[in-house]
């Protein structure tokens, strides 16, 4: 499953661990999970530092 399915493995592990309730279920519907290193999010950079 780790070569196949690598999404659907940290996902299933993050529903363990989150609570089973209306809560949890909000939380993994926002949970975003990418195969690799690429994603279309970026950091936030404080430039003044």
């Amino acid at each position: 499953m780790l070569e196949n399915h690598t999404e659907k493995l940290f996902r299933l592990a993050v529903r363990g661990m989150l609570p089973k309730t209306t809560l949890g279920r909000a939380m993994l519907k926002k949970l975003k999970v990418y195969a690799g290193s690429e994603h279309p999010h970026t950091a936030q950079i404080n430039k003044e530092a």
